[in-house]
């Protein structure tokens, strides 16, 4: 192992490694799945996109509509816990 590599520096690693997965998760799924990016020739030469139902499919994606059906809660059980009155 080199000496420049300390555990100290573990946690920051794991955290910068985790935040620079998710820019390239989210730059990656912008670059082939979102309706305003032309990467294809045909696509490019058109003025405008008639492509609303591409988009309604981009902006609902799976987690957007599993968050919906959850309540808007961090911690249900401790909420309900302080606000509740017995």
């Amino acid at each position: 192992m080199p000496q420049w590599m300390r555990p100290e520096v573990y946690p920051l690693m794991a955290a910068m490694t985790f935040v620079t997965g998710m820019c390239v998760f989210q730059l990656t799924r912008n670059v082939f799945m979102n309706p305003d990016a032309r990467v294809n020739k045909v696509h490019r030469t058109m003025g405008v996109l008639e492509n609303h139902d591409e988009g309604q499919k981009y902006a609902e994606h799976g987690l957007r509509r599993f968050l919906r059906t959850r309540p808007p809660e961090v911690m249900p059980n401790v909420n309900s816990f302080f606000s509740n009155t017995k």
